[in-house]
């Protein structure tokens, strides 16, 4: 089973650090899943325009062959003006639903504000019911003060809820294809 950690932005640190934290953990504690990293700043991908993908830019087409391969996804975001990213949605335009159906998303996000996690119960999860995939109870969201100056994760409650969110979508993925996994406590 392949997890596909997505950093959907093409700006700043903070998304991409939490989204592999979470892949660290997953790595950590099941080692036979496949983890791999997804980082749009990595990508130079075109605006969906409706072409058959075969006729995208070979970075364009290199992420939505990764995306439409993985199995189930942790996809990061932060959030802008009460939104996510055109980065992310441009992702989200250029896989066909069929990619995502019946496969678990968990959600991680940062933003400005403490309100802001509310983009993930009202854009990201309605995409996923689009998509008809299934989505983690939990989520991770992150501000600057979960951060140190080294920009590296000091909060140990996000942290927490990181290894929270690893176990869930690893469970949630193998009770789907049968083949349950104990959660820790």
């Amino acid at each position: 089973m392949k997890l596909l950690g997505v950093s959907g932005t093409i700006i700043g640190a903070k998304t991409g650090i939490v989204v592999r934290k979470v892949l660290e953990e997953v790595t950590k504690k099941y080692p036979d899943i496949e983890v791999e990293m997804l980082d749009m700043m990595d990508y130079n991908v075109e605006f969906c325009d409706g072409r058959p993908a075969e006729k995208y830019s070979d970075d364009t087409r290199a992420v939505i062959e990764k995306v439409s391969s993985a199995d189930f996804y942790v996809i990061g975001t932060p959030i802008f003006q009460g939104s996510i990213p055109g980065v992310l949605k441009n992702l989200f335009d250029l896989i066909h639903p069929v990619a995502f159906r019946n496969k678990v998303m968990g959600f991680v996000a940062n933003g400005g504000t403490y309100q802001h996690f509310l983009v993930i119960e009202n854009q990201l999860k309605p995409i996923a019911g689009y998509f008809r995939a299934f989505v983690a109870p939990c989520h991770v969201y992150a501000t600057f003060d979960h951060f140190n100056l080294e920009n590296e994760i000091a909060d140990e409650d996000l942290l927490n809820r990181i290894s929270i969110l690893a176990d869930e979508v690893v469970h949630m993925q193998r009770s789907l294809k049968g083949n349950p996994v104990e959660m820790a406590d």
